[in-house]
């Protein structure tokens, strides 16, 4: 790519652009290379070789420093409406952009109505759409009550479909295996995907009541209410409905390697499964959850350090093919032991704006992969994934003009007062690494800059399922 990018743009005349990014190490899926990146309006008008003339409104000089296509978060709860007090779009947007996500696939539950009908998809449109940094997506709903709704969804522009095979909140509604059959056919009959926190309900619930036996059940409990087995035996049947119906699926938050090694032999065999893992399945371990409690509580749950590992592999090798942060934010007080118990505690992380750092750092500082995985991770992988391929997930001319300016050097500490989250606590805070993102660029538009929000709220747009996936 590298070649024929930079020969098409080499002509007599000086280049004109809005804005040019200079002397940037670019990373594709499969390649870094030395270029500079001519913007015009909101799009990518060029990748040339340095030292070719030009001539730019405003140059950012990125100094040997990689570019990143900017960041898509595949797995996001930004809870607007109506779970504000958790997090809203000003705050969760925000957060994305400083750590290097330009773009988020916002969930459908812990809002309020879930959004499960296209009359509370345009409500909710109008209530984030002032508020946003970042550009959004939308996963629709896929709940019982909803499958006649599901078509117009997807016409409004949905990208996907979440549903639960295992415990969920109490705003939302998990579907049987014979549901989620259903509902596949239902939505392979207009070409879209559906998503599944895969978890067995009844190994769960009858896990959580052997442990509730005990006077006072501790975190290992918990951990062992989720056990490998119920994430791998829901993701098995959810691959072998998909591969029966021809339908779409996408596993979210994998944090096994036996989980991941049975995707990867299912889309060996043809079967149309896409998955994800999180930076904090890559990062954390199971010992954080003993040695820390609620904090680092989340479903499915941390596993050991050899399976964090392990886990690495099906990333590097694209079994996994994004990366999202499963950010799921909370009050302190809704992660009090004392107050709910260790099972009535909230479970999840605040994560959206330390993702894409802790994975950088982990992976390419601390086990040697290339940045390309990252910027696979982050970028064309989820890109391809959710029909945004061709608009997101690239630097390549016609792109939206989305990229991320990471300093391979930088070191680091999260701090809580460096988050930009409605509450700022995160079992990040207080994790070290290397590699940080410096410079956030969304359509042409510097918004963060050296961990600092700089840009407009309300300039993030709503991005529509509307490029082929391939």
């Amino acid at each position: 790519m590298k070649a024929a990018i930079i020969a098409v743009i080499i002509m007599g005349a000086k280049m004109m652009f809005d804005l040019v990014v200079k002397n940037g190490r670019i990373v594709t899926s499969d390649q870094i290379f030395s270029a500079n990146v001519g913007v015009k309006g909101e799009t990518i008008a060029a990748i040339f070789a340095p030292g070719l003339p030009f001539e730019a409104k405003d140059v950012i000089d990125a100094k040997g420093k990689y570019v990143f296509p900017g960041g898509i978060d595949s797995h996001a709860h930004l809870n607007d409406p109506g779970y504000n007090w958790r997090e809203d779009y000003t705050h969760g947007t925000a957060a994305a952009i400083v750590g290097g996500y330009t773009t988020i696939i916002d969930m459908p539950l812990q809002n309020e109505p879930a959004m499960t009908n296209g009359n509370i998809m345009d409500k909710k449109l109008e209530i984030v759409a002032p508020q946003a940094y970042t550009d959004y997506c939308f996963w629709g709903g896929l709940v019982d009550y909803n499958f006649a709704d599901l078509k117009e969804l997807d016409a409004k522009g949905c990208v996907a479909f979440k549903s639960f095979i295992g415990p969920v909140s109490p705003d939302y509604v998990p579907l049987t295996i014979g549901q989620a059959r259903e509902a596949m056919e239902i939505l392979r009959e207009f070409d879209a995907r559906a998503g599944f926190h895969c978890e067995d309900y009844s190994l769960i619930k009858w896990g959580e009541e052997r442990a509730k036996r005990k006077a006072k059940p501790d975190w290992q409990d918990f951990l062992d209410s989720r056990p490998v087995i119920a994430e791998l035996i829901a993701t098995q049947n959810i691959i072998e409905c998909a591969r029966e119906t021809g339908a779409k699926v996408h596993i979210c938050h994998v944090s096994h390697p036996k989980v991941a090694q049975a995707i990867k032999e299912a889309q060996l065999d043809g079967v149309d499964v896409t998955a994800e893992t999180c930076g904090h399945y890559l990062s954390m371990t199971d010992k954080d959850v003993l040695a820390h409690g609620s904090l680092f509580k989340c479903a499915p749950p941390l596993r050991s350090a050899e399976d964090v590992d392990a886990l690495w592999h099906y990333v590097e090798d694209g079994t996994l093919s994004c990366i999202g942060s499963d950010h799921s934010p909370c009050e302190l007080s809704e992660k009090s032991e004392e107050k709910h118990g260790i099972f009535g505690t909230w479970g999840g992380i605040s994560s959206i704006q330390s993702t894409i750092q802790a994975a950088y750092s982990e992976g390419v500082v601390k086990r040697g992969i290339s940045p390309t995985v990252i910027a696979h991770a982050i970028g064309e992988g989820p890109a391809r994934v959710f029909g945004l391929y061709g608009k997101k997930g690239a630097i390549r001319p016609g792109f939206d003009a989305d990229m991320v300016i990471l300093d391979p050097d930088a070191k680091w500490e999260i701090t809580a007062d460096s988050l930009y989250y409605v509450n700022k606590i995160s079992a990040f805070v207080g994790m070290k690494g290397q590699g940080l993102p410096v410079c956030t660029i969304l359509r042409g538009k510097v918004m963060a800059q050296n961990g600092k929000l700089v840009g407009e709220k309300g300039f993030g747009k709503f991005v529509k399922k509307q490029w082929a996936e391939g």
